[in-house]
């Protein structure tokens, strides 16, 4: 039974008042000396309690897709199939792959795409499960298509890309099934108010034991970035009419997703244009499950801010950054501070907590802004 799906939910509604029944039925029944009759009882108000929270813990994360299956929530996943060593990019190459020389490039990712399966996704999200060439690493991506894409008028059109970065813990159906990104964003495509955008959500919750890889390629360990910068992106150009420019191509995060977005887009400014990054931080040791955080290297070069102070020349990326005070707020002038020509930030103050509820209401002006870097064509 799915963790996510609504057989499970129906299943933790209806055990609440079947605990409470059991409870109240045989409450006064209970035989036996009274240390036992006590510890019984103690036994079925513990189980009406467990059955009352775990009714609400999977309202909650329905709502929020903070996990998007059982081995997710119980730290079980593993999504590493190997650690390859990773090539340098070709600073020359202008394809998601980073090579100039096509005979260097992987074979082709040809996939095959279904349904989400999940109740709190749209229909129109495609899902595919994809065998990273470069990383070694295995996940879902899901996909949406713009309203554009399949009208005959824009048969011979490319269209840019965005890849969706959750928070951690964190699905690749939130940013459709919780920010409702593609239901609020089709109307404004339709009206020329939005670009026509791929959106790519690619899973980011890749080592088991709760553990975080930050985005980041870590020796030994996990290829995160690699995964997310060329695995994804190269796949996304193998099966859909992607532009393969850099400067129609962009990255936007919420919370630890914001911190990948920045760094990502900063760090790779050959296949991203711009990043949108609301209530994120700089600093990786913030996640407390963050591997990149526990190492005093990496922490310190994953960190967007020293990312542009090492940059041998600036990196041409626009960043909208966006956060309540003492939630991204300081972190995104602490990076526009850093940045100089041509890197542009944008920093924005938010009102509200750190919640899915905040980052929703802020996709339609966050994808507005990003419009106007990567205008619709």
């Amino acid at each position: 039974m799915e963790l996510t799906g609504t057989p499970f939910l129906i299943l933790t509604v209806i055990l609440v008042p079947v605990s409470i029944t059991v409870a109240l039925l045989f409450w006064g029944k209970v035989r036996g000396p009274q240390p036992v009759r006590t510890l019984s009882r103690i036994v079925m108000i513990m189980f009406c309690q467990v059955t009352a929270v775990l009714m609400v813990f999977v309202m909650v994360n329905n709502a929020n897709l903070i996990y998007g299956n059982w081995d997710d929530l119980l730290g079980t996943g593993d999504h590493v199939r190997a650690v390859p060593s990773v090539a340098p990019e070709n600073p020359a190459g202008n394809g998601k792959d980073g090579q100039s020389d096509a005979a260097k490039q992987p074979p082709k990712a040809l996939q095959k795409f279904g349904g989400v399966n999940d109740p709190a996704v749209p229909g129109d999200v495609q899902k595919t499960e994809l065998k990273g060439q470069v990383s070694g690493v295995d996940g879902e991506v899901l996909v949406w298509l713009p309203p554009q894409y399949n009208d005959p008028a824009f048969k011979d059109k490319k269209f840019p890309v965005v890849e969706l970065i959750p928070g951690y813990p964190g699905s690749s159906s939130t940013w459709y099934g919780t920010l409702k990104v593609s239901e609020q964003l089709k109307p404004l495509m339709q009206q020329g108010k939005v670009a026509p955008f791929i959106l790519v959500s690619p899973r980011t919750l890749l080592l088991g034991n709760h553990q975080d890889a930050g985005c980041t390629d870590i020796s030994g360990k996990i290829n995160a970035d690699a995964w997310i910068t060329r695995d994804v992106p190269q796949m996304v150009l193998d099966n859909f009419r992607a532009d393969p420019s850099s400067d129609r191509w962009a990255i936007a995060g919420y919370s630890a997703g914001a911190h990948c977005a920045a760094k990502l887009s900063l760090a790779h400014p050959n296949r991203y244009r711009a990043a949108i990054a609301m209530s994120g931080y700089n600093d990786p040791a913030t996640e407390g499950d963050s591997l990149v955080g526990k190492d005093p290297k990496l922490r310190e070069a994953n960190n967007p801010v020293n990312i542009l102070k090492s940059a041998q020349q600036p990196p041409k990326v626009a960043l909208l950054v966006s956060g309540a005070k003492g939630d991204g707020y300081e972190d995104g002038q602490a990076i526009a501070a850093a940045a100089k020509e041509p890197t542009k930030v944008q920093v924005e103050e938010s009102t509200g907590p750190h919640t899915t509820d905040m980052w929703k209401r802020m996709v339609p002006s966050a994808f507005e802004w990003l419009t106007g870097i990567i205008p619709v064509q």
